[in-house]
């Protein structure tokens, strides 16, 4: 059994900095995810995905973003544990015991769930011959930007993933943005970006209808749209990026005894405990409140949730907050000078 003084479940933006808040009071922490990788949503959807609400960086990508808060916990020597979920918690004293699926068993008073939205997956095209051309011409994701360039791409769905990727490669590709309503829903910004380039002829809008068909055997070569009025049209198509959302799944945790609201995790807001002592929820997967969706709040939400870990972790200790710039005791566990 591996003894630790916080368990952080997922390994995205607000559970790397988790790591971090949890240092510099002096405190270790282990990393569990499910997927196999560090950066959570950030790298598994939108890697190359330009990002602008971080404070102080005007614009970084998922990837990017990921890179600069692992550089950020490197004095910390977290392990991580990755292609590895929780199946099992229970209580022992003041301490919690987690089980995973590959047998390994912790300890610690405190465990941070900072699992986004629980595990996902996207929603996949329904067309029996869509799976065979996954990851080689049709995509759920951008992992590698390069494979899209000088391409005729379809691009479906009606949200900011469609509307932001549609803007990004065609810049590069010919673009055919596609959903199966008049009306997108994005940023007001994003949609007055999408009018403009469509007047410009840099990305052509098919609208309301549906995928029909796939054509081509090793490769794709086109795809038949079916509009609501009955009219269909072959497309010469490259490369499909399918945008209809996640399909979430917050596993075992929905059999915890916490309190759920709509696939969240309700907690107060003064150090985001969840109902269960020692139990924490940050980031997409807690509610309270005011709650905004945001990485920027996750990274609020755990600052103040590991005052709290560590009051359980070091029960006869006082806790001092100290500026980081001013602690000696904060950056000698940087190696700071």
């Amino acid at each position: 059994m591996i003894k630790t003084d916080t368990i952080i479940i997922g390994a995205g933006p607000v559970g790397l900095f988790a790591v971090h808040q949890l240092g510099i009071k002096g405190l270790s922490s282990i990393i569990i995810d499910n997927l196999d990788k560090a950066g959570g949503q950030c790298i598994e959807l939108y890697p190359d995905k330009p990002i602008y609400d971080i404070p102080a960086v005007p614009e970084c990508t998922g990837e990017e973003l990921t890179k600069k808060l692992l550089e950020q916990i490197k004095p910390f020597n977290t392990k991580f544990f990755l292609n590895e979920r929780v199946e099992e918690i229970k209580q022992d004293n003041q301490n919690w015991i987690v089980k995973t699926n590959k047998k390994n068993e912790f300890i610690a008073p405190n465990i941070i769930i900072a699992g986004g939205v629980g595990s996902f997956e996207p929603r996949k095209l329904a067309l029996k011959e869509a799976g065979k051309f996954e990851d080689k011409f049709l995509f759920y994701s951008v992992r590698d930007i390069e494979k899209f360039k000088n391409k005729n791409i379809a691009i479906f769905g009606g949200g900011d993933s469609a509307l932001d990727w549609a803007l990004e490669l065609s810049k590069f590709s010919k673009i055919n943005l596609i959903h199966r309503r008049d009306e997108f829903r994005g940023a007001p910004h994003t949609l007055t970006e999408i009018k403009k380039f469509e007047k410009e002829g840099k990305i052509n809008i098919k609208t309301p209808c549906q995928l029909e068909s796939i054509d081509g055997d090793e490769k794709i070569n086109s795809i038949t749209l079916k509009f609501d009025n009955g009219k269909s049209e072959k497309i010469q198509t490259d490369i499909i990026l399918s945008f209809f959302g996640l399909i979430m799944k917050l596993g075992p945790i929905a059999e915890w005894g916490l309190n759920m609201s709509k696939k969240t995790i309700e907690v107060n807001s003064e150090n985001f405990e969840t109902n269960k002592k020692g139990i924490f929820a940050v980031g997409d997967i807690c509610n309270y409140p005011g709650k905004l969706k945001l990485i920027l709040s996750g990274f609020h939400e755990v600052a103040l949730a590991s005052v709290e870990c560590f009051k359980r972790a070091r029960p006869n200790e006082k806790y001092r907050f100290e500026f980081t710039t001013s602690s000696k005791t904060i950056q000698n566990r940087l190696g700071k000078k």
